[in-house]
């Protein structure tokens, strides 16, 4: 089992990275200094996998075990599913030193992080991903959120979990179009930080989409090393953290769009990465070939690389509402290289409107079934 540290002082944890772990989570529990109360937050997908078996995993362990099941989608990572969860953990008699497990994929990591940071003005919490997506990008880091109905992640707060414990072999139960949406993420990392494994996925992607879990543990490891580098040293994306969300300016703009339907998270960020790559080059700071390198990948990923069907006057003002627009000015992660990126604010707005109208109409790179 590898060990990757998030550095933060008094909220330092580890991400462990292993196959066949989620046997030691009772165990890693146990050697916290908290009461044995402990609340099982999933979805149903993931219950039905997983629930029972963690479950008793954990009263093995004697710990109090209540599990509570949010259906399965973006829609419910919302302030009414939080209020019920609040309503569950005040019926099971929760208290500050109890404990939340979050045992799912991003929706339930980030509803059950943001449930756990604002019950009692905040109790502990662990993240269990079970989504190849949120064992690499959004279980580590402590940004938790719920929607609102006009934009993604608009409610929430930095509340760092207890520990991070991913257990690759829960992937085989995975289905292939949330693969290939994780693994979105991981390209980023290489586009962002690391050229090597940018290079390591273009080499290795057939075994990776075959789930050969000793090149899944590399870019699981690599991806999560990455992001908890950044964090350590910009917890509150107050600087470097923003370049995490190379591609998500657009691909959030994508997603509420869709009402959250009709794309996975991965796939619209791997469109708003190919947006961003195309502005890169239009702003002179990127060559093309670099471009047509990350465009090639995400395609062998199987992922889509355009937004058919959507109208780019809608995309503009989508974009307007993101979180990361400053005094009117909307924030564009960019690529100078594979593996180096910059943060800028002043990308015209007629480049912003050429790319939008080039992916909307482009014919390639749909939406795979």
């Amino acid at each position: 089992m590898k060990e990757v540290r998030v550095s933060l002082k008094e909220r330092s944890y580890p991400i462990w990275v292993g196959r066949n772990v989620l046997n030691q989570l009772g165990r890693v529990l146990r050697g916290y200094d908290l009461t044995p109360k402990v609340m099982i937050i999933t979805n149903p997908v993931v219950n039905a996998h997983y629930g029972r078996m963690v479950r008793e995993i954990l009263e093995k362990s004697d710990l109090l075990v209540a599990l509570t099941v949010v259906p399965d989608g973006e829609e419910y990572k919302s302030l009414k599913w939080a209020s019920k969860l609040y309503d569950k953990l005040l019926d099971h008699k929760l208290d500050r030193y109890s404990i939340i497990v979050a045992l799912g994929g991003g929706v339930i990591g980030d509803l059950a992080g943001f449930v756990a940071a604002t019950f009692m003005r905040g109790i502990p919490y662990v993240q269990v991903p079970t989504t190849l997506l949120a064992q690499v990008d959004s279980s580590v880091g402590g940004k938790v959120a719920v929607n609102h109905p006009k934009a993604k992640n608009m409610i929430g707060a930095f509340w760092q979990p207890k520990f991070v414990l991913v257990d690759l072999e829960v992937l085989r139960t995975l289905p292939g179009r949330e693969l290939r949406a994780g693994l979105a993420e991981v390209v980023k990392y290489g586009v962002i930080r690391d050229r090597d494994l940018f290079e390591f996925i273009e080499e290795n992607i057939d075994g990776i989409r075959a789930l050969d879990l000793g090149g899944v543990e590399e870019v699981v490891a690599r991806s999560c090393g990455i992001k908890a580098e950044v964090v350590t040293q910009d917890e509150r994306e107050e600087g470097l953290r923003a370049i995490l969300n190379y591609g998500h300016t657009i691909g959030h703009a994508i997603e509420a769009l869709t009402d959250y339907k009709v794309y996975r998270h991965g796939e619209a960020i791997s469109v708003g990465m190919v947006c961003s790559a195309k502005i890169s080059c239009k702003m002179g700071i990127l060559d093309d070939s670099q471009a047509r390198r990350q465009l090639e990948l995400l395609r062998k990923v199987g992922l889509p690389t355009c937004m058919k069907g959507l109208k780019p006057k809608n995309v503009l003002e989508a974009l307007s509402r993101d979180k990361k627009v400053r005094a009117g000015k909307v924030r564009f992660v960019l690529a100078e290289n594979i593996g180096q990126v910059v943060i800028r604010d002043d990308v015209p707005l007629e480049i912003i409107e050429e790319v939008i109208e080039e992916q909307t109409s482009d014919k390639r790179g749909v939406l795979p079934a």
